[in-house]
């Protein structure tokens, strides 16, 4: 059976949220949902790190011939999280001092990852 560009594209991207999940618990966040949908999007990580609850986009990438991971959080993405972070809150009974918006990049070349994490990105 042959795989697909889409099915690699999936198996990518799967494996760069657990590398990220993995980076932020050791870093000493919790995670407190996961690929959470609604009709409009999904956010990838809710986390919460001490007052703080953080909201962290995952972009996984194989090359940067189209950019880094991080830079993959256009203007009009950041628009559409903060949104997508409203509904979360609707949704939950999580209360936080603090907001926070991270990306994490996780860049896989020949097989090896490297995880970037920017904390407060936007």
């Amino acid at each position: 059976m042959q795989t697909s560009r889409a099915d690699h594209r999936a198996a990518l991207g799967a494996r760069g949220e657990q590398l990220a999940v993995d980076h932020l618990t050791a870093a000493g966040l919790t995670v407190l949902d996961r690929n959470w949908r609604c009709a409009r999007g999904e956010l990838d990580v809710v986390a919460r790190e001490g007052d703080a609850l953080v909201f962290c986009e995952v972009k996984t990438r194989s090359g940067t011939r189209y950019g880094t991971p991080l830079e993959a959080v256009t203007p009009a993405k950041q628009a559409r999280l903060k949104q997508l972070a409203r509904w979360w809150l609707d949704a939950h009974d999580e209360h936080a001092v603090v907001l926070r918006f991270d990306v994490v990049g996780v860049l896989v070349v020949a097989g090896r990852a490297t995880v970037s994490h920017l904390r407060g990105a936007f």
